[in-house]
């Protein structure tokens, strides 16, 4: 049966969008398949009695004009009719007896502040907040903006003279986790707290610094009404670029014949026959359930046999009849007694507000998540999310006197809530953790095709661990740009 359109994309994630926006500028006919009613993917919020909740997403890089993923972000029209707040501190982390870390996004005022918090450990604070300085002047975007299978010597050069003058704060701090780095203190509540900087205790120390950087920057922004602006502008963009997309339409299968892959098959039994497929969701399921396991190696049965970190959280989103505007925008609180959530103990509570985006509550409202990282095996066969979330509201409660009786809405949201609304294996709100160890994985990538089978892409977070929007975004641009090389195109970044 002849292909009724070139590329059929399965999932309108950011990767996906991306993929499907790049496709049409370069003049392939697509369509995008997706399960869920709405675009975005992660990158989305939802709207209950009067609330907005957002799903997690708490910056965007390349939200600053002339900044590094600026120009990526203005070719999928993500900045149409959406604004962005930025904010000067990061998060705080309060410990038991009233001490505070405050994550300022500024290194001079970061350096100050953790100089009075811990003078004993000027050393260390000292090197830190250089490599903050630092990464100020780091273009993240120069590792990915082409595809590395079709970068020549000559690229390679190019690259390696870019990144010539940061090997030392890369090889530095590459290979130091927040953990270790904590290690390192002398100061008892900087020793505890450190960790948590950064919402991960393995995170390598760089990606910390980036941010920070970014943030001073003016790079890692918030949309305004929530990530699913930001996503519904993308998808805007692809619709006026000539694409179709299909909602509520979840896939059965990737169809293939003579090892081609030919199209795709909704569970409805409708079918999208194309000349290519890419699959833009969840890396395991396309391998495993929509290919049935008949395109692999043994590099990819390691990669999902379960040994790769993964994040995932339990959030219980607020909508209260309060106003935290007054209160620090991110609180990381550590226990002195731990909380047991899901039977598993717990010593450090991520509270976040929303205050700086007023259209997400009605005035004098708040919006606020409480969040615990977690494992999905803590959750499956439970049914008692709700009962989980009253111990965790409960236990707020002590800290922001009232929460409990302003409350109007409640959301929970588990990692098995993350996995039916999403697909993502395990509920993993990023794919593979970026580690110091899963680290090459995000510089080297994973295979993009599959071993045996043609016309069949690979794009995502989990082609592209560490994950990241712009990163994510960047995999399915690079994909388009393989595509033309390999039917002899010019890649066109803009239409």
């Amino acid at each position: 049966m002849a292909p009724t359109t070139d590329i059929v994309i399965i999932g309108a994630g950011i990767s996906g969008l991306a993929a499907g926006c790049y496709a049409q500028m370069n003049g392939y006919r697509s369509v995008i398949v997706e399960a869920h009613d709405q675009p975005g993917g992660l990158c989305t919020a939802w709207h209950r009695q009067g609330y907005t909740f957002d799903a997690g997403i708490h910056y965007i890089f390349g939200t600053g004009e002339g900044q590094p993923f600026y120009e990526l972000w203005q070719e999928l029209g993500a900045f149409e009719g959406v604004e962005f707040t930025n904010q000067t501190e990061f998060m705080q982390i309060h410990g038991g007896q009233g001490e505070v870390l405050r994550v300022h996004s500024q290194p001079d005022a970061l350096h100050e502040h953790l100089l009075t918090l811990a003078p004993e450990d000027a050393k260390l604070i000292d090197a830190f907040c250089k490599g903050v300085r630092k990464f100020k002047e780091f273009d993240l975007s120069m590792l990915q903006q082409k595809p590395k299978s079709l970068m020549t010597a000559t690229d390679w050069a190019r690259l390696g003279k870019q990144v010539l003058p940061f090997m030392g704060v890369l090889g530095k701090w590459s290979q130091l986790s927040l953990s270790d780095l904590a290690g390192q203190a002398q100061n008892p509540f900087l020793r505890r707290a450190m960790p948590h900087m950064f919402a991960w205790p393995d995170v390598p120390v760089m990606v910390g610094m980036s941010l920070l950087a970014y943030l001073d920057n003016g790079n890692a922004g918030s949309p305004v009404g929530g990530a699913i602006a930001f996503s519904r502008a993308i998808a805007q963009r692809y619709l006026a670029l000539g694409g179709e997309i299909h909602y509520s339409a979840p896939v059965e299968r990737v169809l293939v014949e003579n090892d081609q892959a030919v199209g795709i098959r909704l569970t409805n039994g409708d079918e999208h026959r194309a000349a290519r497929v890419i699959s833009a969701c969840d890396g395991r399921r396309t391998i495993f359930d929509l290919l049935k396991g008949n395109y692999i190696n043994r590099r990819i049965e390691k990669l999902y046999d379960g040994h790769l970190p993964m994040h995932s959280q339990f959030q219980v989103s607020l909508g209260v009849n309060m106003d935290f505007s007054h209160q620090p925008h991110w609180v990381t609180h550590l226990l002195e007694e731990p909380i047991a959530i899901a039977d598993q103990p717990h010593a450090e509570i991520g509270v976040k507000h929303y205050c700086f985006d007023p259209s997400l509550a009605p005035p004098g409202n708040s919006v606020v998540s409480l969040m615990v990282t977690t494992h999905y095996s803590d959750w499956q066969g439970r049914d008692d999310a709700t009962l989980q979330a009253d111990r965790l509201i409960d236990r707020m409660a002590a800290f922001y006197p009232g929460l409990r009786s302003a409350i109007d809405c409640v959301d929970v949201v588990t990692p098995l809530s993350y996995e039916k609304f999403t697909g993502n294996w395990q509920g993993a709100s990023c794919g593979w953790l970026l580690t110091k160890d899963t680290l090459p994985l995000m510089i080297k990538g994973v295979p993009k095709r599959l071993p045996g089978l043609d016309n069949f892409y690979m794009v995502s977070q989990w082609t592209e661990p560490g994950g990241s929007l712009p990163i994510v975004a960047l995999s399915g641009r690079n994909m388009i740009f393989e595509i033309c090389r390999e039917d002899g195109r010019s890649f066109k970044p803009t239409n």
